[in-house]
């Protein structure tokens, strides 16, 4: 297996918000105002419901969201998940990613969250972009090798998502730190167990690019030096970095079939899902 490069400390890096990146959506997607919630604070924070399966029908609304670092939801942001019953968080971040931006749920809410620890060895990402001249095309294609690890890296994360849904922890938000990567494949993944057809996988995969925002540095905040270099790489590295591409996604459904048992394997012993296990996510989350 590839060695993890771990790109997702790098929420931080630009001040701004990305170039808009022509890719197709699906009309659901663009037209449903339920998708994008605004939650006070919140990033990314999206409600993966309303996509048609394969066999007519639909993902329930209201029971599974995605999300960017939730460390800045504000009072009201809060009081608006608690509208919502969140009653679980899966938050995909690193130990240090947490302990840097911790997210701290007021108690009242009872809200169970679940994490792991793990640690994201920044010195061979670092000298990548420290041999100098690096292209959009090179950091793309590390971005992909990022990818086609990530269903393996983070297979113990997303098995435990999945119980938990089978469980009825739900309503269920879930997040990593820009909720496009780590947070992209596990909503890939359970999309496609339920039957929703790859393009509108990848369509909404790719919303990202719309609705990801970098975060933006403090008033005075003495800044990272190693955050100063990045911000000098080029745009179109950044966005290659910051953004999503469907080439990205499909670099780790990639990954999974190439290994001897494919798609059906990955399932049953990585994410941990019988047949009947597979049926009761259905039951669950499609009407």
């Amino acid at each position: 297996m590839k060695k993890f490069f771990p790109l997702m400390a790098l929420v931080a890096l630009t001040t701004a918000p990305m170039a808009p990146v022509a890719y197709a959506e699906t009309t659901a997607a663009v037209a449903t105002p339920s998708r994008l919630i605004p939650v006070e604070g919140s990033n990314n924070f999206r409600d993966i419901g309303g996509y048609k399966t394969a066999d007519g029908r639909e993902v329930k609304w209201g029971i599974l969201y995605r999300s960017a670092a939730m460390n800045r939801i504000t009072p009201a942001g809060f009081a608006q998940l608690k509208a919502l019953g969140i009653k679980t968080n899966v938050d995909f971040r690193a130990t240090q990613e947490r302990a840097s931006a911790p997210a701290v749920w007021p108690a009242e809410m009872k809200v169970a969250v679940y994490s792991q620890d793990y640690d994201m060895d920044m010195t061979p990402f670092m000298a990548f972009f420290q041999k100098g001249n690096v292209t959009a095309e090179e950091t793309r294609a590390m971005m992909a090798g990022f990818y086609a690890d990530a269903p393996f890296k983070f297979a113990g994360q997303y098995k435990r998502l999945m119980r938990l849904i089978l469980d009825g922890e739900t309503p269920l938000v879930y997040n990593c730190s820009a909720g496009k990567d780590r947070t992209g494949v596990a909503t890939a993944l359970i999309l496609t167990i339920l039957g929703v057809p790859r393009g509108t996988v990848t369509e909404d995969y790719l919303l990202s690019n719309r609705y990801y925002t970098p975060d933006m540095p403090k008033a005075g905040e003495k800044e990272d030096p190693m955050m100063a270099a990045f911000r000098r790489l080029p745009p179109d590295v950044v966005q290659a970095l910051m953004g999503v591409d469907a080439r990205y996604l499909d670099a780790a459904f990639d990954a999974i079939e190439a290994r001897e048992g494919g798609w059906e394997r990955y399932v049953r012993e990585d994410l941990g899902l019988s047949a009947a296990d597979v049926a009761a996510l259905k039951t669950r989350l499609l009407m």
